[in-house]
């Protein structure tokens, strides 16, 4: 897309619990980011029953993260989050020529005795959902010969998984082991992003876990994108002079005005939308609906 948009975001949220719950504290990552080309216009969230306390807070990422205190005694639990959002036109497209070569970018975040801090050093090491495992380095290998840049090499990368892997949903859990669904070669989006992450940090590369929708019905004359029906993942890379980039494993795209951005983190274990801890409730069933669309669409 060349032209900038504004786009409605509603995510609902609906838990049943088997059993009353007397007493609970949820943490949410709900409320988009602002950063870059994305604008948070408005954002309103409604939590029923009505919390006894809330607070947002900005989290060690710059996420806003929202914590919540329920001491009503209540068996369903509804979380509503409706934002407009205005995503800027990338004002250039991406010359990978302007990136630095993998290896370059690779050895200046490496540890050195009284070298300065960069923040994007903290995205190459594992995270609890993204091992560095030998398996992935061997896949990612072949885009990364030698002084290729990195988004060139990220971008083959990119096109790899997007070709090598199928994008099933039921086949795999939050949980399953990443080196499982890299055997499987199906999962979805999370797994999508955390395969691409663990094959870039395997080669001690910069990458980020992104979190966030996807425009549920695409402009005229594009395909519908994958993952559109619920939230959505992909992953975002620094590169030296381009800064942050994000590319979308699931449909081998560069997110452009179609994604909005709700959080980042190392993987799904920084932005879980919402989790919590409960007195009561036994077992719960979860219902989430998502919908993503033009904001002259929605005035309509």
């Amino acid at each position: 897309m060349t032209d900038g948009s504004e786009l409605i975001v509603t995510h609902r949220t609906v838990t049943h619990y088997a059993a009353r719950v007397e007493v609970a504290y949820h943490c949410a990552y709900l409320i988009p980011r602002q950063d870059g080309r994305q604008r948070v216009l408005d954002a309103h969230l409604t939590i029923d029953p009505a919390p006894s306390q809330c607070a947002d807070t900005r989290d060690s990422f710059g996420n806003v993260r929202t914590d919540f205190a329920l001491y009503v005694p209540h068996e369903t639990l509804v979380v509503d989050i409706r934002s407009r959002v205005a995503i800027a036109p990338r004002p250039d497209p991406l010359n990978p020529a302007e990136s630095s070569p993998w290896e370059a970018v690779a050895s200046g975040l490496r540890y050195a005795l009284d070298a300065s801090f960069h923040p994007a050093s903290e995205f190459v090491f594992a995270s609890p959902y993204v091992p560095l495992l030998t398996a992935l380095r061997d896949y990612a290998q072949p885009s990364f010969p030698p002084g290729r840049s990195y988004l060139a090499a990220a971008a083959a990368l990119m096109a790899r998984v997007h070709r090598d892997f199928t994008y099933e949903p039921g086949v795999t859990e939050i949980d399953t082991p990443l080196i499982e669904a890299f055997r499987l070669r199906r999962g979805v989006c999370q797994d999508f992003a955390h395969l691409m992450l663990g094959m870039l940090r395997s080669l001690g590369l910069p990458a980020r876990y992104v979190s966030g929708y996807l425009q549920t019905q695409p402009p005229p004359g594009q395909a519908r994108l994958l993952g559109a029906d619920a939230s959505h993942a992909w992953i975002s890379i620094w590169c030296p002079v381009l800064g942050w980039v994000d590319l979308d494993p699931t449909n081998d795209v560069v997110p452009d005005a179609s994604h909005v951005t709700v959080a980042v983190g190392r993987d799904y274990g920084d932005v879980v939308p919402l989790r919590g801890v409960i007195q009561g409730g036994a077992s719960h069933t979860l219902e989430v609906a998502v919908d993503v669309a033009p904001a002259v669409e929605r005035a309509a």
